[in-house]
C-alpha cells in the first residue's frame, strides 16, 4: 500500500484530496492544526489512515510525525503533498505588514520544511513524488494579493529546483495549479480578480487533478507544472509564449487594474 502525507488536511483541498486517495487505496497521513476537525476525518477515512495534528512551521513537530508514521510504514513514504497554506486579501499597504508576513512564514515555510524534512523517506522509497500547491497567482503577480502571489511564486521556485535535484534520487517533484478554488480560505475575499474571473473550481477539481498528477505515467518528459481549470491553462499557456509585457496586460486587463 502506497503512503501519502497531506498538509492542511482539515478542510478544503487537504480533506477532499485525503479523501479521494483514501478511495483510490492510498494509506493517507492527513495533518491540520483543528482536532476536532481531524476528528470528524478519521471516522472518514479507512482503518489503515493515520491522522494528527501538526502545525507545519514547527521543524520539530514535522520530525516527530514524520518518525511516527514510519514505525507504521517502515519508512516508506510515497507521496508528500505540501497543501496547508493561508491568505489574506486587500491592498498591500493597507494590511498589516506582520498578516503579510505570517503569509510567506505559512505558504513558503511549512513547505519547506515538508520538503527538507520527508526527504530521507522519499529517497528511500522508490518512485516518491512531491507535489506543492501553487497557484495560477503565481503566473503574474496579483494585485490585491501581493503577499500571497509571492508565496507562490517561490513554492514554483522551489519546485522547479528540487526537480533538477532529486531527479537522481528518482522523486518526482512537481506543482498543481488551481486559479479561486470554493473553499472557506477564499471565503469573503473581494478583490478584482475574483470579481472577474470568478472562484469556478471546487476542491475536488484540485483532489482529482492531484491523483491525476500522482498517476501519470507519460510516454514523453513532462512539464513540473500542471494547471487546474480551463482558465488556469489558458493563462499558462499565454504565459509559456508571451514577453512578460503582454501577461501584465493580460492581468491588468483581467482585474481591472
Amino acid at each position: 500500500m502506497k503512503t501519502a502525507v497531506i498538509t492542511g488536511a482539515t478542510a478544503g483541498i487537504g480533506r477532499a484530496t485525503a479523501l479521494r486517495l483514501d478511495r483510490a487505496g492510498y494509506r493517507v497521513a492527513a495533518y491540520g492544526r483543528n482536532q476536532a476537525a481531524l476528528d470528524t476525518l478519521r471516522g472518514e477515512l479507512g482503518p489503515d489512515a493515520v491522522v494528527d495534528t501538526l502545525d507545519i512551521q514547527d521543524a520539530e513537530a514535522w520530525t516527530t510525525r514524520l518518525a511516527e508514521l514510519s514505525e507504521v510504514t517502515g519508512g516508506q513514504l510515497d507521496v508528500l503533498i505540501n497543501n496547508a497554506g493561508i491568505l489574506s486579501s486587500g491592498n498591500f499597504v493597507d494590511l498589516p505588514l506582520a498578516e503579510q508576513r505570517n503569509i510567506v512564514d505559512v505558504n513558503v515555510g511549512g513547505t519547506m520544511n515538508g520538503c527538507y524534512l520527508a526527504y530521507p523517506y522519499l529517497r528511500s522509497t522508490r518512485g516518491a513524488q512531491v507535489i506543492n500547491l501553487c497557484s495560477a497567482s503565481a503566473i503574474y503577480g496579483q494585485a490585491e494579493l501581493a503577499a500571497y502571489s509571492a508565496s507562490k511564486f517561490a513554492i514554483r521556485g522551489l519546485t522547479e529546483a528540487l526537480e533538477l535535484e532529486w531527479a537522481g534520487d528518482d522523486i518526482k517533484v512537481s506543482a498543481v495549479w488551481p486559479l479561486f478554488v470554493a473553499t472557506d480560505m477564499v471565503t469573503g475575499v473581494d478583490t478584482s480578480s475574483t470579481r472577474a474571473l470568478g472562484v469556478s473550481l471546487t476542491a475536488d477539481d484540485v483532489a482529482d487533478s492531484i491523483l491525476k498528477t500522482i498517476e501519470s505515467k507519460p510516454l514523453l518528459p513532462q512539464g513540473v507544472h500542471h494547471a487546474v481549470g480551463l482558465q488556469a491553462r489558458a493563462l499558462m499557456a499565454i504565459a509559456d509564449f508571451a514577453p512578460s509585457w503582454v501577461m501584465r496586460e493580460v492581468n491588468k486587463r483581467a482585474t481591472g487594474h
